[in-house]
């Protein structure tokens, strides 16, 4: 049986606006316990991504977290997963644009984000027999 997108991704979205800084963004990812928030921002085109290599990288270049906002590091041009995609799909998607997170879209709209740590948990209980559901807790991205 081939796991699909759909039943690998989480369903429970962090998003943020465009001007949060980066210490707002990484205190609710944080909390959430996720490592990407997805950025709504209409006036720039809709979607992006905010990973949290994203505000190391920043905070790494000496950007002060409490002035930068997610909009300065946010992923615009990003690549989406469609909820009937295979696991296949998706990892063959991250390895190709060197990436951990898909946001996961249908009718345009964010349903989903699927990591690389929930195909790597989809495949690793698909060999030992066990179901592939997520975790009790599970949250986002």
């Amino acid at each position: 049986m081939t796991t699909l997108v759909r039943d690998a991704m989480s369903t429970v979205v962090l998003t943020i606006g465009p001007a949060h800084t980066l210490r707002q963004a990484a205190r609710l990812m944080s909390a959430r316990r996720v490592g990407a928030a997805v950025v709504l921002d209409p006036d720039a085109g809709g979607v992006g991504i905010l990973t949290e290599r994203d505000i190391l990288n920043a905070v790494g270049a000496g950007q002060d977290p409490d002035r930068e906002p997610a909009h300065l590091h946010t992923t615009t041009d990003v690549v989406f997963a469609a909820p009937g995609w295979t696991l296949d799909d998706a990892a063959r998607a991250m390895t190709h644009g060197g990436f951990r997170h898909l946001i996961v879209l249908d009718d345009r709209e964010p349903v989903g984000v699927v990591s690389v740590r929930d195909i790597v948990r989809c495949w690793s209980s698909a060999r030992e027999g066990a179901p592939v559901a997520a975790p009790a807790g599970a949250v986002a991205v």
